[in-house]
C-alpha cells in the first residue's frame, strides 16, 4: 500500500540536509567561541547517521510517490526535522525538557516564533542563528526548499509540493515545478539579503542583521534579545521591519511578476492583494486613533506602533516593538482578527489565509443574488482563476475544520485552568503560524514557559496543522487513509 523505500529514502536525504545546516552553525559558533560547538557536531554526525540508516534501507526504491505517501512524507519530514532539531538544545545543556526542545522547534521550523526560552540572550550564538535558520529553512516549506536545491531527491515531486503548499489556488511561474521553485526561492532569498542590508545600513551589526533578516523574510519571529525589535528604539529599523513583513506576506509569485519585471501596478489588480493591502491599512488606522485617544501617545508614535504590529501579526511574524498587552482591549480583538485572517497565500506567513477571504465575500455576495433569482448560474473567479464547486466545498471544509480545532483546543486550555484570553490567543497563535499572544498570564512580549505541558504539546500539534493546512496531516489520522481501498 506504502512505498516504504522511497518514504524511507527521502527522509533520510532530508535529514542530511538538516546535519549540513547543523554543520553551518557549528562553524558560527567556532567563529565566535561559543561553547555550543560540540553539541552542533554531535547533533550533527547523529543526524547524518540516521540519515544513512534510513538511505539505506531505502536503497533501490522507485523514484515515484502516491498521493498518500506524498502526505506522509511532508508531515513526517516536519516532525522529523523537529525532533533532531531539538539535540543541540539538549546536548548543549541550555534545554533540559525534550517537551520544551521539541516545541522550541516545532514553534521554528513552521515559522510560527513562540518561544518557550525566557531570556534567550543567554544562548550561545550557535543556538541562537540556529532557531533563527529553522524559520527560514521553515519560511517556504522543508521540502519545497529541497524540491528547489536538489529536485532528483524528491519523486512524485508535484504531489508533495501540493500536500505543502499554502492557499486553495496554485500560481505556477514555470511549467517546470523545480524551476518554478528555483524563481520563488530567488526571491526569498534577495528578500533576505535586502532586509539583511537595510537592517545593517540602520545600526544592526552583521550578526543581528542576519538573525533578524531571516525570521523577519520568513515571518517568524524569533529574536535574539529580550526586548525583539523593542531593544533598537529605532523609528528607521521598525519601518524596515514592517515594509519587509509586508512584502514577505505577499504572494511570492505575485511579487516576483509584479516587481521582477516592474509592474508593480499588477499587485493591485489583484484581488488578494487589495484585500491584504486595505486590511493593513484600516487596521492601521484604528489602532492608531485608540492609541492617541486612549493611551495619550503622539501620532507618531501611535502610527509607528500600530503598523508594527499590525503587520507583524497579520502576516504572523511576531516581532514587537511596543507592549500591545497595555493597549486597550478593543485592540486585542483586532490584532486577533489579523491572527485569524493571515496574509497571501503563497507568502511564508500563516493564518486562514486572504484568499480564502476574497473566496468567502464572493460566495456571500452570491448567495444575496441567488436568493433574488433562484434560477440563476453564478460562476465564481478570483482573478480570472474559476473556483469550482468542489473548491468551495473545500474552502467550507477548511473553514470548518479549522473553527473545530480552535474551539476545542480553546477549550481544552479553559478546563485546564488557563485564562479565557489566553487560551483563545495561544489556540489561535499556534494554528495560525502567528508567535504571540494576548493576555495578562502570558503577554505577547513573555514566553510560553508558564505553559502546562500538555497545552505546549497541543500547541505543537496546531504549529504544524496550520502550517501543512490542516488537511495534509489530518488526513493521516483517518482510518480510510490506512486502508487498502
Amino acid at each position: 500500500m506504502f512505498n516504504k523505500k522511497i518514504i524511507f529514502k527521502i527522509l533520510g536525504s532530508l535529514l542530511y540536509i538538516e546535519g549540513f545546516f547543523m554543520m553551518i552553525c557549528m562553524v558560527m559558533s567556532i567563529a565566535m567561541h561559543d561553547d555550543d560547538s560540540m553539541a552542533f557536531l554531535i547533533s550533527m554526525l547523529l543526524t547524518i547517521l540516521s540519515g544513512t540508516a534510513m538511505r539505506y534501507y531505502g536503497m533501490n526504491a522507485e523514484n515515484s510517490l502516491s498521493r498518500r505517501d506524498a502526505y506522509l512524507v511532508v508531515t513526517f519530514s516536519w516532525i522529523l526535522f523537529s525532533l533532531y532539531g531539538t539535540l543541540p538544545f539538549l546536548i548543549s545543556g541550555y534545554l533540559n525538557s525534550f517537551t520544551n526542545a521539541f516545541f522550541e522547534n516545532m514553534s521554528g521550523f513552521t515559522t510560527t516564533g513562540a518561544t518557550i526560552i525566557d531570556n534567550v540572550e543567554v544562548l550561545p550564538s550557535g543556538l541562537l542563528f540556529w532557531r533563527s535558520l529553522t524559520q527560514w529553512i521553515g519560511g517556504l516549506g522543508i521540502v519545497f526548499f529541497t524540491i528547489a536545491l536538489l529536485p532528483s531527491l524528491v519523486g512524485g515531486s508535484t504531489r508533495v509540493f501540493a500536500a505543502e503548499a499554502t492557499g486553495p489556488i496554485r500560481t505556477k511561474l514555470h511549467p517546470r515545478l523545480s524551476t518554478s521553485a528555483k524563481w520563488i526561492w530567488s526571491v526569498y532569498f534577495m528578500l533576505t539579503v535586502g532586509c539583511m542590508g537595510s537592517y545593517m545600513f540602520f545600526g544592526m551589526n552583521w550578526f543581528e542583521g542576519l538573525n533578524f533578516a531571516m525570521t523577519t523574510t520568513a515571518t517568524g519571529g524569533f529574536s535574539i534579545y529580550n526586548a525583539s525589535t523593542e531593544h533598537f528604539n529605532s523609528p528607521a529599523l521598525d519601518y524596515v521591519t514592517t515594509l519587509f513583513c509586508f512584502l514577505s506576506g505577499v504572494n511570492f509569485p505575485l511579487l516576483y511578476f509584479s516587481l521582477a519585471k516592474f509592474k508593480i501596478h499588477e499587485l493591485f489588480r489583484n484581488s488578494e492583494f487589495r484585500l491584504y493591502f486595505f486590511l493593513v491599512m484600516g487596521f492601521t488606522l484604528f489602532i492608531t486613533f485608540e492609541l492617541v485617544y486612549y493611551n495619550d501617545y503622539s501620532f507618531r508614535h501611535a502610527f509607528r506602533s500600530a503598523i508594527f504590529q499590525v503587520v507583524s501579526f497579520i502576516t504572523t511574524t511576531g516581532l514587537f516593538n511596543d507592549d500591545a498587552a497595555k493597549w486597550p482591549h478593543v485592540t486585542w480583538v483586532v490584532l486577533s482578527v489579523c491572527m485569524f485572517i493571515g496574509a497571501c497565500s503563497g507568502s511564508t506567513s500563516g493564518g486562514m489565509k486572504c484568499i480564502r477571504g476574497v473566496m468567502l465575500i464572493k460566495v456571500v455576495k452570491n448567495e444575496f443574488i441567488q436568493l433574488l433569482h433562484p434560477n440563476a448560474s453564478l460562476p465564481l473567479h478570483v482573478d480570472g482563476n474559476n473556483v469550482t464547486p468542489s473548491k468551495r466545498v473545500t474552502l467550507l471544509a477548511f473553514l470548518t475544520m479549522y473553527l473545530m480545532l480552535c474551539l476545542l483546543c480553546a477549550f481544552a486550555m479553559i478546563a485546564a485552568g488557563i485564562d479565557n484570553t489566553n487560551a483563545i490567543t495561544i489556540t489561535l497563535s499556534s494554528i495560525g503560524n502567528v508567535g504571540p499572544t494576548l493576555g495578562t498570564e502570558i503577554g505577547p512580549t513573555m514566553s510560553w514557559n508558564d505553559l502546562p505541558i500538555f497545552a505546549k504539546w497541543i500547541s505543537s500539534f496546531l504549529m504544524l496543522v496550520g502550517r501543512l493546512e490542516i488537511f495534509s496531516v489530518l488526513v493521516i489520522l483517518t482510518p480510510q487513509f490506512w486502508t487498502r481501498s
